[in-house]
C-alpha cells in the first residue's frame, strides 16, 4: 500500500497540481488510514465497505468532527478511484459509503462599518503600518484566501489595469482591485516593500520585517493585533474578511456568479451561503417604512 500512496501523491502533486496545503491534507488522511489497514491485517485491494464503515466508526468514536471525517473519506475515495484506473484493485470499497451529515455554519461577517473601523487602524507612518494597511485592504477587496494572499508574488499583481492574477495549481483567477485597495498596495510596494526586503531576488509580494514571505501565522497575528486595537468584539480571521467580502458585493447587488469566480468556488452551491443575508437591507427598509411592520 505504501509504493501505490506514494505514485498517488506524485500523481496528485505533478499531474493533479494540487496546492501543498491540500496535498498534506491528503497525505495526513491516507496515512492515517494506511495504520487502521496495517493494525487489522488488511490488504489494501481487499478493503471492503464494512471495513471502511468500522473505520468511520472509529473515527467518530475518537472524537473527530464529521467535516474531517467527510474530508478523509473523500481521500479515501479518491485514491481508491485512482488504483480502480490502474487496475491496481477490482472495485471501490467507498463507493456506497455515505459521508456524515455537516451542518452549514452561518459565516461570521463583519458589518460595513466594522470593516471601516478594522482598516482605518494600521498608520501609514512607519514601513510595517504602510504594509499592513495595504494588506488590509487587500485582503477585503480580493476576499481571497490567507494561503492565496501569502503565496503572491510581484508579478501577479498588474497596479496599472487594477487587478491581481490568483493561481492555485492549474487553475487561475483575475480579481479586480478597488480604488482603495490599489492607492494602499501601490504605497507600499513603491515607499516600503523595497526597504523591507533585504534580498533583491525576493519576488512575494507581502514580507514580513525581516524581508521574507509573510506567513499564515504572521497574517493571522497583525490582524488580531488591529482587532484589538479597533475594540471589535467579534473575532475576525482572514477568512472572515473573506465572507465579509462575498457578503457586501451581494447585498450590494453583485451577480452571484460573479462573486464565485472572483471566490474560486468550483461549485456555485458554496457560494449560495451568503444568500441568507442577500435581503437584509429590504427588511430594515420594509420595518422602517412599512406602517404595519
Amino acid at each position: 500500500m505504501e509504493r501505490q500512496l506514494k505514485q498517488f501523491f506524485e500523481f496528485l502533486e505533478n499531474e493533479k497540481k494540487l496546492s501543498d496545503n491540500t496535498l498534506q491534507s491528503y497525505k495526513r488522511d491516507l496515512k492515517q488510514f494506511r495504520k487502521f489497514v496495517e493494525m487489522y491485517s488488511l490488504h489494501y485491494n481487499k478493503v471492503s465497505e464494512d471495513d471502511i464503515n468500522l473505520y468511520i466508526k472509529e473515527l467518530q468514536e475518537s472524537g473527530k468532527k464529521p467535516s474531517s471525517i467527510s474530508r478523509a473519506i473523500a481521500s479515501i475515495r479518491s485514491f481508491y478511484q485512482y488504483a480502480l484506473k490502474r487496475k491496481k484493485v477490482k472495485r471501490d470499497p467507498t463507493a456506497n459509503v455515505k459521508s456524515p451529515k455537516i451542518e452549514k455554519r452561518v459565516p461570521s461577517v463583519l458589518t460595513a462599518k466594522e470593516v471601516e473601523l478594522l482598516l482605518d487602524q494600521p498608520k501609514d507612518i512607519d514601513l510595517k503600518g504602510t504594509r499592513d494597511k495595504a494588506m488590509l485592504e487587500f485582503a477585503y477587496a480580493t476576499g481571497m484566501r490567507v494561503t492565496e494572499i501569502i503565496s503572491l508574488n510581484i508579478d501577479d499583481v498588474n497596479l496599472e489595469e487594477g487587478y491581481v492574477n490568483c493561481t492555485v495549481g492549474n487553475k487561475q483567477r483575475t480579481i479586480p482591485l478597488g480604488n482603495m485597495a490599489l492607492k494602499a498596495l501601490k504605497e507600499y510596494i513603491e515607499e516600503a516593500r523595497d526597504i523591507l526586503i533585504k534580498d533583491e531576488e525576493q519576488n512575494a509580494l507581502f514580507v514580513n520585517v525581516n524581508g521574507g514571505r509573510l506567513t499564515r501565522q504572521g497574517f493571522w497575528k497583525i490582524i488580531k493585533y488591529y482587532k484589538e486595537q479597533a475594540h471589535i468584539t467579534k473575532d475576525i480571521t482572514p477568512h472572515v474578511l473573506r465572507h465579509s467580502f462575498a457578503t457586501h458585493l451581494l447585498q450590494n447587488g453583485a451577480d452571484l456568479k460573479a462573486i464565485q469566480t472572483m471566490l474560486g468556488h468550483s461549485d456555485i452551491s458554496s457560494t449560495q451561503v451568503y444568500m441568507q443575508f442577500q435581503n437584509g437591507g429590504l427588511k430594515d427598509i420594509y420595518k422602517k417604512a412599512h406602517p404595519r411592520a
